[in-house]
Protein backbone atom coordinates (compact mmCIF):
# COMPACT_ATOMS: atom_id res chain seq x y z
CA UNK A 1 0.00 0.00 0.00
CA UNK A 2 2.84 2.38 0.86
CA UNK A 3 4.36 1.64 -2.56
CA UNK A 4 1.15 2.71 -4.34
CA UNK A 5 0.75 5.83 -2.19
CA UNK A 6 4.34 6.88 -2.95
CA UNK A 7 3.72 6.45 -6.70
CA UNK A 8 0.55 8.57 -6.49
CA UNK A 9 2.30 11.28 -4.47
CA UNK A 10 5.25 11.52 -6.84
CA UNK A 11 3.06 11.17 -9.91
CA UNK A 12 0.79 14.04 -8.86
CA UNK A 13 3.67 16.34 -7.91
CA UNK A 14 5.31 15.79 -11.28
CA UNK A 15 1.83 16.05 -12.78
CA UNK A 16 1.86 19.77 -11.90
CA UNK A 17 5.21 20.01 -13.70
CA UNK A 18 3.73 18.09 -16.64
CA UNK A 19 0.89 20.64 -16.89
CA UNK A 20 3.54 23.33 -17.42
CA UNK A 21 5.35 21.23 -20.02
CA UNK A 22 1.99 20.59 -21.73
CA UNK A 23 1.62 24.34 -22.29
CA UNK A 24 5.04 24.73 -23.92
CA UNK A 25 5.24 21.38 -25.75
CA UNK A 26 1.67 20.82 -26.90
CA UNK A 27 0.12 24.29 -27.00
CA UNK A 28 3.00 26.65 -27.86
CA UNK A 29 5.17 24.08 -29.69
CA UNK A 30 8.11 25.62 -27.82
CA UNK A 31 11.01 23.34 -26.73
CA UNK A 32 11.54 25.04 -23.37
CA UNK A 33 14.50 23.70 -21.39
CA UNK A 34 14.00 26.38 -18.75
CA UNK A 35 12.06 23.64 -16.93
CA UNK A 36 15.28 22.01 -15.67
CA UNK A 37 16.08 25.31 -13.95
CA UNK A 38 12.65 26.53 -12.88
CA UNK A 39 11.81 23.27 -11.06
CA UNK A 40 14.71 23.63 -8.59
CA UNK A 41 14.02 27.39 -8.52
CA UNK A 42 10.77 26.62 -6.73
CA UNK A 43 12.70 24.43 -4.32
CA UNK A 44 15.36 27.07 -3.73
CA UNK A 45 12.78 29.78 -3.01
CA UNK A 46 10.95 27.42 -0.65
CA UNK A 47 14.11 26.37 1.19
CA UNK A 48 15.25 29.97 1.63
CA UNK A 49 11.84 31.06 2.95
CA UNK A 50 11.15 28.11 5.24
CA UNK A 51 14.54 28.36 6.94
CA UNK A 52 13.65 31.99 7.72
CA UNK A 53 10.31 31.04 9.28
CA UNK A 54 8.08 32.02 6.35
CA UNK A 55 4.59 30.51 6.04
CA UNK A 56 4.91 27.38 3.82
CA UNK A 57 1.71 28.26 1.90
CA UNK A 58 3.10 31.70 1.10
CA UNK A 59 6.23 29.93 -0.18
CA UNK A 60 4.07 28.12 -2.77
CA UNK A 61 2.75 31.42 -4.15
CA UNK A 62 6.18 33.06 -4.24
CA UNK A 63 7.67 29.99 -5.91
CA UNK A 64 5.00 30.20 -8.63
CA UNK A 65 5.74 33.91 -9.16
CA UNK A 66 9.50 33.26 -9.32
CA UNK A 67 8.96 30.56 -11.95
CA UNK A 68 6.70 32.89 -13.92
CA UNK A 69 9.46 35.53 -13.86
CA UNK A 70 11.94 32.96 -15.21
CA UNK A 71 9.50 32.11 -18.00
CA UNK A 72 9.06 35.78 -18.85
CA UNK A 73 12.84 36.22 -19.16
CA UNK A 74 13.04 33.17 -21.44
CA UNK A 75 10.28 34.68 -23.55
CA UNK A 76 11.99 38.07 -23.70
CA UNK A 77 15.27 36.45 -24.80
CA UNK A 78 13.41 34.64 -27.58
CA UNK A 79 10.99 37.38 -28.66
CA UNK A 80 12.91 40.60 -28.09
CA UNK A 81 16.49 39.39 -28.57
CA UNK A 82 15.52 37.14 -31.52
CA UNK A 83 17.28 34.10 -30.04
CA UNK A 84 16.02 30.68 -31.17
CA UNK A 85 13.50 29.04 -28.82
CA UNK A 86 15.70 26.08 -27.88
CA UNK A 87 18.73 28.29 -27.16
CA UNK A 88 16.61 30.70 -25.10
CA UNK A 89 15.65 27.88 -22.77
CA UNK A 90 19.23 26.61 -22.54
CA UNK A 91 20.51 30.09 -21.65
CA UNK A 92 17.91 30.54 -18.91
CA UNK A 93 18.39 27.01 -17.57
CA UNK A 94 22.14 27.60 -17.29
CA UNK A 95 21.66 30.95 -15.57
CA UNK A 96 19.18 29.49 -13.09
CA UNK A 97 21.74 26.98 -11.79
CA UNK A 98 23.77 29.84 -10.30
CA UNK A 99 20.70 31.86 -9.32
CA UNK A 100 19.31 28.87 -7.40
CA UNK A 101 22.58 28.49 -5.53
CA UNK A 102 22.52 32.16 -4.55
CA UNK A 103 18.90 31.93 -3.39
CA UNK A 104 19.31 28.73 -1.35
CA UNK A 105 22.79 29.67 -0.11
CA UNK A 106 24.13 26.15 -0.64
CA UNK A 107 23.62 23.11 -2.86
CA UNK A 108 21.84 21.17 -0.13
CA UNK A 109 19.35 22.56 2.41
CA UNK A 110 17.70 20.10 4.84
CA UNK A 111 14.21 21.10 6.01
CA UNK A 112 13.49 18.36 8.55
CA UNK A 113 12.95 20.82 11.40
CA UNK A 114 10.93 23.34 9.38
CA UNK A 115 7.16 23.70 9.11
CA UNK A 116 5.81 22.65 5.72
CA UNK A 117 2.38 22.37 4.10
CA UNK A 118 2.47 18.69 5.10
CA UNK A 119 3.59 19.15 8.70
CA UNK A 120 2.59 22.11 10.84
CA UNK A 121 0.74 22.78 14.08
CA UNK A 122 -2.49 23.91 12.45
CA UNK A 123 -2.70 20.81 10.27
CA UNK A 124 -1.89 18.42 13.12
CA UNK A 125 -4.83 19.76 15.11
CA UNK A 126 -7.34 19.48 12.26
CA UNK A 127 -6.57 16.06 10.79
CA UNK A 128 -8.22 12.98 12.34
CA UNK A 129 -5.76 10.29 13.37
CA UNK A 130 -7.24 7.85 10.83
CA UNK A 131 -6.40 10.16 7.92
CA UNK A 132 -2.85 11.08 8.96
CA UNK A 133 -1.15 8.29 6.93
CA UNK A 134 -2.86 9.64 3.80
CA UNK A 135 -2.64 13.35 4.58
CA UNK A 136 0.37 14.00 2.34
CA UNK A 137 -1.40 12.39 -0.62
CA UNK A 138 -4.62 14.31 0.06
CA UNK A 139 -2.81 17.67 0.21
CA UNK A 140 -0.88 16.94 -3.00
CA UNK A 141 -4.10 15.83 -4.72
CA UNK A 142 -5.87 19.06 -3.69
CA UNK A 143 -3.01 21.25 -4.94
CA UNK A 144 -2.83 19.33 -8.23
CA UNK A 145 -6.58 19.59 -8.82
CA UNK A 146 -6.54 23.32 -8.05
CA UNK A 147 -3.71 23.83 -10.58
CA UNK A 148 -5.56 21.73 -13.19
CA UNK A 149 -8.93 23.46 -12.70
CA UNK A 150 -7.38 26.94 -12.88
CA UNK A 151 -5.44 25.98 -16.03
CA UNK A 152 -8.60 24.58 -17.64
CA UNK A 153 -10.43 27.79 -16.75
CA UNK A 154 -7.66 29.97 -18.18
CA UNK A 155 -7.58 28.04 -21.45
CA UNK A 156 -11.28 28.85 -21.90
CA UNK A 157 -10.67 32.61 -21.59
CA UNK A 158 -9.84 34.96 -24.47
CA UNK A 159 -6.18 34.97 -23.47
CA UNK A 160 -6.21 31.16 -23.34
CA UNK A 161 -7.69 30.90 -26.84
CA UNK A 162 -4.98 33.23 -28.14
CA UNK A 163 -2.37 31.05 -26.45
CA UNK A 164 -3.67 27.97 -28.26
CA UNK A 165 -3.90 29.88 -31.52
CA UNK A 166 -0.20 30.87 -31.37
CA UNK A 167 0.83 27.22 -31.43
CA UNK A 168 -1.64 26.24 -34.15
CA UNK A 169 -1.70 29.32 -36.37
CA UNK A 170 0.45 32.32 -35.40
CA UNK A 171 -0.77 34.24 -38.45
CA UNK A 172 -4.31 34.16 -37.09
CA UNK A 173 -3.15 35.86 -33.89
CA UNK A 174 -1.43 38.59 -35.90
CA UNK A 175 -4.58 39.08 -38.01
CA UNK A 176 -6.49 39.70 -34.76
CA UNK A 177 -4.15 42.64 -34.08
CA UNK A 178 -2.43 40.75 -31.24
CA UNK A 179 1.33 40.47 -30.74
CA UNK A 180 2.13 36.74 -30.92
CA UNK A 181 5.41 37.39 -29.09
CA UNK A 182 3.59 38.74 -26.04
CA UNK A 183 1.23 35.77 -26.08
CA UNK A 184 4.23 33.42 -26.09
CA UNK A 185 5.73 35.25 -23.12
CA UNK A 186 2.47 34.83 -21.18
CA UNK A 187 2.42 31.11 -22.00
CA UNK A 188 6.04 30.63 -20.91
CA UNK A 189 5.36 32.53 -17.68
CA UNK A 190 2.36 30.34 -16.86
CA UNK A 191 4.20 27.13 -17.77
CA UNK A 192 7.29 27.84 -15.70
CA UNK A 193 5.16 29.13 -12.84
CA UNK A 194 3.50 25.70 -12.65
CA UNK A 195 6.86 23.95 -12.92
CA UNK A 196 8.30 26.06 -10.10
CA UNK A 197 5.19 25.38 -8.00
CA UNK A 198 5.81 21.65 -8.49
CA UNK A 199 9.39 22.19 -7.32
CA UNK A 200 8.13 23.90 -4.16
CA UNK A 201 5.71 21.07 -3.37
CA UNK A 202 8.43 18.47 -4.08
CA UNK A 203 10.90 20.27 -1.82
CA UNK A 204 8.41 20.39 1.06
CA UNK A 205 7.37 16.78 0.57
CA UNK A 206 10.97 15.51 0.51
CA UNK A 207 11.97 18.02 3.26
CA UNK A 208 15.21 18.87 1.49
CA UNK A 209 16.45 21.08 -1.34
CA UNK A 210 19.03 19.71 -3.78
CA UNK A 211 20.53 21.86 -6.52
CA UNK A 212 20.39 18.86 -8.90
CA UNK A 213 16.70 18.10 -8.25
CA UNK A 214 15.76 19.59 -11.61
CA UNK A 215 18.06 17.40 -13.69
CA UNK A 216 15.90 15.48 -16.13
CA UNK A 217 12.70 17.34 -15.17
CA UNK A 218 11.97 18.15 -18.82
CA UNK A 219 12.26 14.46 -19.71
CA UNK A 220 9.77 13.48 -17.00
CA UNK A 221 7.40 16.23 -18.10
CA UNK A 222 7.59 15.32 -21.78
CA UNK A 223 7.17 11.62 -21.07
CA UNK A 224 4.09 12.32 -18.96
CA UNK A 225 2.55 14.52 -21.66
CA UNK A 226 3.26 12.03 -24.44
CA UNK A 227 1.95 9.05 -22.44
CA UNK A 228 -1.23 10.84 -21.39
CA UNK A 229 -2.08 12.42 -24.74
CA UNK A 230 -1.25 9.22 -26.67
CA UNK A 231 -3.15 6.72 -24.52
CA UNK A 232 -6.26 8.88 -24.05
CA UNK A 233 -6.22 10.58 -27.45
CA UNK A 234 -9.51 9.05 -28.60
CA UNK A 235 -11.36 9.58 -25.30
CA UNK A 236 -13.00 12.93 -26.01
CA UNK A 237 -14.73 13.24 -22.63
CA UNK A 238 -11.33 13.35 -20.92
CA UNK A 239 -9.65 16.76 -20.88
CA UNK A 240 -6.04 16.92 -22.08
CA UNK A 241 -4.92 18.21 -18.68
CA UNK A 242 -6.49 15.18 -16.96
CA UNK A 243 -4.77 12.87 -19.43
CA UNK A 244 -1.43 14.55 -18.68
CA UNK A 245 -1.86 14.01 -14.93
CA UNK A 246 -2.73 10.33 -15.45
CA UNK A 247 0.27 10.06 -17.80
CA UNK A 248 2.53 11.37 -15.03
CA UNK A 249 1.25 8.74 -12.59
CA UNK A 250 1.70 5.97 -15.20
CA UNK A 251 5.25 7.13 -15.93
CA UNK A 252 6.18 7.24 -12.23
CA UNK A 253 4.65 3.78 -11.76
CA UNK A 254 6.76 2.40 -14.63
CA UNK A 255 9.94 3.87 -13.14
CA UNK A 256 9.10 2.61 -9.64
CA UNK A 257 8.41 -0.92 -10.87
CA UNK A 258 11.60 -0.93 -12.94
CA UNK A 259 13.68 0.25 -9.97
CA UNK A 260 12.48 -2.72 -7.95
CA UNK A 261 14.44 -4.95 -10.31
CA UNK A 262 17.55 -2.76 -10.61
CA UNK A 263 19.96 -0.81 -8.43
CA UNK A 264 19.05 2.82 -7.53
CA UNK A 265 22.00 4.15 -9.55
CA UNK A 266 20.32 2.76 -12.68
CA UNK A 267 17.46 5.28 -12.37
CA UNK A 268 18.74 7.69 -15.05
CA UNK A 269 19.32 4.84 -17.50
CA UNK A 270 15.84 3.45 -16.82
CA UNK A 271 14.37 6.92 -17.34
CA UNK A 272 16.21 7.34 -20.65
CA UNK A 273 15.15 3.91 -21.92
CA UNK A 274 11.50 4.46 -20.93
CA UNK A 275 11.47 7.86 -22.62
CA UNK A 276 12.97 6.37 -25.79
CA UNK A 277 10.31 3.63 -25.84
CA UNK A 278 7.55 6.21 -25.32
CA UNK A 279 8.88 8.36 -28.18
CA UNK A 280 9.13 5.37 -30.55
CA UNK A 281 5.58 4.27 -29.74
CA UNK A 282 4.18 7.79 -30.21
CA UNK A 283 6.06 8.19 -33.52
CA UNK A 284 4.76 4.85 -34.79
CA UNK A 285 1.20 5.92 -33.98
CA UNK A 286 1.64 9.19 -35.84
CA UNK A 287 3.00 7.35 -38.89
CA UNK A 288 0.05 4.93 -38.77
CA UNK A 289 -2.44 7.80 -38.58
CA UNK A 290 -0.78 9.57 -41.54
CA UNK A 291 -0.67 6.32 -43.56
CA UNK A 292 -4.35 5.61 -42.89
CA UNK A 293 -5.29 9.18 -43.79
CA UNK A 294 -3.34 8.95 -47.05
CA UNK A 295 -5.01 5.65 -47.93
CA UNK A 296 -8.46 7.14 -47.36
CA UNK A 297 -7.67 10.11 -49.64
CA UNK A 298 -6.41 7.84 -52.42
CA UNK A 299 -9.48 5.64 -52.21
Amino acid sequence: MDFIITILEQGLIYGILALGVYITYKILDFPDLTVDGSFPLGGAITAALLTRGMNPYTALILAFLAGAAAGIITGLIHVKCKVRDLLSGIIMMTALWTINLYIAGTANVPLFSQKTIFKNEGLDGLVPSGLKPYMTLIIILILTLVAKVLLDWYLQTKSGYLLRAVGDNATLVTSLAKDQGNVKIVGLALANGLVSLAGSVFCQEERVFEISMGTGAIVIGLASVIIGTSIFKNITVLRATTAVLIGSIIYKACVAVALRSFEPQAMKLITAVLFLIILIISMDRRKKVKTDAGTERNS
